[in-house]
């Protein structure tokens, strides 16, 4: 029997960008760093998402700096997304931010017990856990995600605009959006 090797998932991708290149069809996209909209959104990283979403806004390239994380939350008042956020306000100009969830969350209700399970069949051992619970970390509650989509874009509003460093002169609006028709709701103004 003879074995046949599959490209990578890498190897396609890289092909994919070579002819990509060759054909010029990065011209389209061409835009400056600074978001022509002025906005910020923090969005999930559903894959139902990734095109509805800038679609349902009526955002193309260049019209917004993007941030995504699973539940469009945010974890922690000093973590990466506020960081970006704050980066986005200050040196990109944005004047708007913009949380949108979604219905129907791989966050909402997660089970996490479930998750951690999955890790250790994965490989990572009890030991390596027990290092993180140690460091402070309660795995479990910082994978949970929410209970209700709702609570949490009502949270992560709350954080941006209570936040130290965010500036009082930035609109921050809550969304949420249905990930099979694109309808969006607004849930805080």
């Amino acid at each position: 029997m003879r074995y046949v090797m599959r490209p990578s998932r890498l190897d396609e991708i890289l092909l994919y960008n070579k002819k990509f290149i060759e054909n010029k069809e990065y011209e389209q996209y061409e835009t400056t760093k600074n978001p022509d909209k002025k906005m910020v959104i923090l969005s999930c990283m559903d894959t139902r998402l990734t095109e509805l979403l800038p679609k349902a806004m009526n955002i193309k390239n260049g019209d917004a700096k993007i941030i995504k994380n699973a539940g469009a939350t945010i974890m922690h008042p000093f973590g990466s997304i506020i960081r970006s956020l704050i980066v986005a306000v200050y040196e990109f100009d944005a004047k708007d931010v913009i949380v949108v969830g979604h219905y129907g969350c791989g966050m909402s209700n997660l089970d996490t017990n479930s998750l951690i399970n999955k890790m250790l069949s994965r490989g990572i051992s009890k030991d390596t856990l027990s290092t993180v619970y140690n460091c402070g970390i309660e795995i479990d509650k910082w994978l949970h995600g929410f209970d209700s989509v709702e609570d949490s874009i009502i949270e992560s509003v709350n954080a941006i605009q209570n936040h130290p460093l965010m500036p009082k002169d930035v609109n921050v609006y809550g969304l949420i959006i249905d990930p099979h028709t694109g309808k969006i709701e607004a849930i805080s103004r």
